[in-house]
């Protein structure tokens, strides 16, 4: 056995070797800027660590001056970005659907306290007496999102490969899933609710008798100067010079996308330019909806909400803001009426920018936490080391067992599958990706023994044959869905 072991050494190691080639590529903001250069150096002192960002785009708002940066890059090794750079912007969008129905109800179109049956006559249920100003400030005691059991794998399956998991939802299939909802215990207590800002603009859209993007490019875009925030309901729709987004991971993020939660922040994009303008239209008071920004409610003894806005005291600051995520982006818009100071952070990964956004607010100290690793973030590192070692492991023990050519083939395939997973899903911001190619030395080192055990094999032994190629089955089956998210 010295010599197979001797092999199976070596070619773990020039294996290991190897894959440091093709290691994860784990996003970092490069030293790439645009525009306001005193603007990038400031909020490069404000990144506390670049690794798991790669673009920035920024906007500060002080002393009557609007300055705009770009840092880094749209897309691996692609343009850098520019202030002008549209990005995913997620759930700042809710914000400006507060907007919109402060518009109409200063319009006289609607009144807060209008239920969603005075608007929305086709919505049955219990979710029809849901008010509008409730839907407005996430009081309404709708859920998070309004999923059926069905929708559940689709939605799980596309946040797990950093797909689209709003496709399929349009404006009908928002009414049908809330028809189904009942407004819990929590209805008149501060909860976030995606389903919930959904149905709101949808409302005031059915009201009106317009489209959300066409009602709110009427209403507030255009009335703003917002002439590069758009709302892409499919693929035509987007912008072009965009930003793509990543997962801080390294994987690609498709865009999301669907006319449905678009009020809640679905295919929703804009600029840091963009939203600039508004943050001065809102400070001003001139915004159309600008009474959207008054908190109204109170959420807990540090938080209020207004309509679709969210007030939250640092200390001595009162900051009014909005932040937003999507599957490969964030965003931060902020602003503090007592200084005339407000900011908008836009990032083209998944990781935080709220932190770099209070910074640059001038709030410091124990009052900005960085984001620590969310629940998505464990789920991502135990992808990663998970997959990358089990692969090698389970092999070596295989060969080990003295198996049959029926347990040593599929295994030795699996063991190249898990090495794919670990990489294309793990989360390699959270565990360093120099690990990645110590998996695929073992699995190399895996594939020489089974290699050298291959002659001396029976075809199929233990039990019988007929069980044995149904639970080869059984694992192909699982290894197909797999296969298809390495190779996406």
């Amino acid at each position: 056995m010295r010599k197979p072991t001797a092999l199976a050494l070596v070619v773990g190691l020039v294996a290991t070797l190897a894959g440091f080639g093709v290691r994860p590529p784990v996003p970092r903001l490069t030293a790439r800027h645009t525009g306001d250069a005193e603007l990038a150096a400031t909020v490069r002192a404000a990144v506390a660590d670049p690794a798991g960002l790669r673009g920035l785009a920024v906007a500060v708002l002080a002393d009557g001056r609007v300055r705009t940066a770009g840092l880094g890059d749209r897309e691996p090794g692609g343009a850098p970005v520019e202030p002008g750079t549209p990005f995913e912007i997620g759930s700042v969008t809710k914000g400006l659907t507060g907007m919109l129905l402060a518009r109409r109800i200063a319009a006289g179109a609607v009144r807060a306290d209008d239920p969603l049956s005075a608007t929305l006559p086709r919505l049955g249920g219990p979710t029809a007496e849901v008010t509008l100003d409730e839907l407005a400030s996430h009081r309404s005691g709708l859920p998070r999102l309004a999923l059926g059991p069905t929708d559940l794998p689709g939605m799980w399956w596309a946040n797990l490969t950093a797909g689209n998991p709003y496709g399929r939802w349009d404006a009908d299939r928002i009414v049908s899933a809330a028809a189904h909802e009942t407004p819990g215990d929590g209805r008149g207590r501060v909860d976030y609710s995606n389903v919930g800002m959904a149905l709101l603009g949808q409302a005031l859209a059915a009201q009106a008798g317009a489209s959300y993007p066409a009602l709110l490019d009427r209403e507030v875009l255009r009335p703003t100067g917002l002439d590069r925030t758009v709302v892409a309901t499919d693929a035509d729709g987007l912008p072009a010079g965009r930003a793509t987004g990543t997962r801080a991971g390294g994987r690609a993020a498709d865009p999301w996308l669907g006319s449905g939660y678009a009020p809640a922040g679905i295919g929703v994009w804009s600029t840091a330019e963009d939203l600039a303008r508004l943050v001065g239209a809102l400070l001003a008071g001139t915004a159309p909806g600008a009474e959207a920004t008054t908190a109204r409610f109170t959420e807990d003894d540090r938080n209020r909400v207004g309509y679709g806005w969210f007030t939250t005291r640092y200390g001595d600051h009162e900051v009014v803001w909005h932040n937003g995520g999507t599957g490969g982006f964030r965003a931060y818009v902020g602003f503090e009426r007592a200084t005339g100071r407000g900011v908008v952070v836009l990032g083209n990964t998944d990781r935080d920018v709220d932190p770099i956004g209070l910074r640059l607010l001038g709030i410091d100290g124990d009052a900005v936490d960085d984001e620590g690793i969310p629940l998505d973030g464990w789920v991502g590192a135990a992808l990663a080391l998970g997959f990358s070692f089990l692969g090698g492991v389970s092999l070596l023990r295989t060969v080990r067992r003295m198996p049959d050519r029926l347990s040593l083939a599929p295994t030795a395939a699996w063991a190249l599958l898990y090495l794919g997973v670990g990489h294309r899903l793990g989360d390699w911001s959270v565990v360093p990706g120099w690990l990645w190619p110590f998996g695929v030395g073992l699995s190399a080192a895996g594939l020489v023994a089974a290699a050298y055990r291959w002659r001396e094999l029976p075809t199929i032994s233990g039990a019988p044959p007929r069980k044995r190629l149904a639970s080869l089955a059984g694992s192909a089956l699982v290894a197909v869905p797999l296969l298809v998210a390495v190779v996406a």
